[in-house]
């Protein structure tokens, strides 16, 4: 198979890992041409499949080569273009962010307004992956989608949970391996979509606290708060540790070499996370811009990423040509539970002290 094997690659920017704040952006010009574009990716896996599967047809339908940047952690880059913007220079044109890093970004007014009219494909999407400023300008398109699910070895579990909430049976004592900041598990997400009707319950401080004394029952049960996604990939692997959160993705990649380990869509749904293409307010190739970003959200492109990258669709399912087992191996049609990456800029702080002393302290 041709997807990716280590899910880390891509994750551990938007994670933060301080791995990727060495990481140096590194442009690598993939065909000169009279127009060109720069265009900043996570690095590793994820920029070497878009340099291979996804740019050169992008230049070969266009006409404008890509110079691709291997960005370091979401954070850092979003400081490097945020400098370079005061300045007038944009390192790169368009930029994939993670969606706080995206939510800064905004509070700054980084972004360059994308108009789109000017991307008709942009009707494709499903509409929330198309990013606005509090005044309705658009500041952000999706770009790529993942999923975080509950993941379980077979030897241990023959039969799959279907609920979120085994996670906090007492049968599972000592038995989880989950995502050790409160930013990347989303576990407050969980906690609200399984016992408080919908993420909806966390818009206030009474809510958020409601779900921390929730979730801090699943404590007794977690093995391993984990930051390095291989630790618990193996551990998973061997049954060692048996049940948890991980990608959908690689879960399945991993099945499907042999080892006994599933990923399922609780029916209070999977996990989506993502990132969004951004274009610096500095950039001076804002039309080329909107060309790529219109020609990524094409159905067929983004069918050729679920199949070449492991992604999941930013378009509307009725769209792709995917067969049912390629879209079950990115994606679900339940409804996912989607992240309320606004807590994550307007309560950092308060998030990340509770998280320490309630959950992972």
């Amino acid at each position: 198979m041709t997807r990716v094997t280590h899910g880390a690659s891509r994750r551990t920017f938007l994670a933060g890992s301080a791995a990727g704040l060495a990481a140096l952006a590194t442009p690598s010009i993939l065909r000169a041409a009279d127009r060109t574009l720069k265009v900043g990716v996570y690095g590793g896996f994820f920029k070497d499949s878009f340099d291979k599967h996804i740019f050169p047809e992008f230049t070969k339908a266009t006409g404008i080569a890509v110079e691709s940047v291997a960005e370091p952690t979401g954070e850092a880059w979003l400081v490097q273009l945020s400098q370079a913007a005061r300045a007038g220079v944009a390192p790169a044109d368009v930029s994939m962010m993670s969606q706080t890093a995206l939510l800064k970004g905004q509070a700054a007014d980084l972004w360059g307004p994308l108009d789109l009219g000017k991307m008709k494909n942009t009707a494709n999407l499903i509409d929330r992956f198309i990013n606005r400023y509090p005044d309705g300008r658009v500041a952000g398109i999706g770009a790529v989608s993942w999923y975080i699910t509950l993941v379980t070895n077979t030897n241990v579990y023959p039969e799959a949970p279907t609920s979120w909430a085994a996670l906090w049976d007492p049968a599972n004592k000592d038995r989880l391996g989950l995502l050790a900041l409160v930013s990347n598990s989303f576990l407050l997400e969980v906690t609200a979509a399984t016992f408080f009707g919908g993420t909806k319950a966390l818009d206030d401080e009474a809510g958020q606290l409601k779900a921390f004394e929730k979730l801090a029952e699943v404590r007794p049960n977690v093995k391993l708060w984990y930051r390095d996604e291989a630790q618990f990939e193996q551990a998973l692997k061997s049954g060692e540790i048996p049940m948890g959160q991980y990608y959908h993705d690689v879960t399945g990649l991993a099945a499907a070499e042999g080892h006994p380990v599933r990923s399922t869509f609780p029916k209070e749904g999977g996990i989506l996370d993502s990132g969004s293409w951004a274009v610096s307010r500095a950039s001076q190739a804002l039309e080329e811009a909107h060309v790529f970003i219109d020609y990524m959200c094409q159905p067929q492109i983004q069918a050729l990423m679920s199949r070449k990258v492991g992604t999941s669709p930013t378009v509307r399912r009725d769209l792709l040509d995917l067969t049912d087992a390629e879209f079950a191996a990115v994606s679900s049609d339940i409804p996912p539970i989607v992240p309320r990456y606004d807590l994550y800029l307007s309560r950092a702080d308060w998030l990340n002290q509770k998280w320490t002393e309630m959950i992972v302290g």
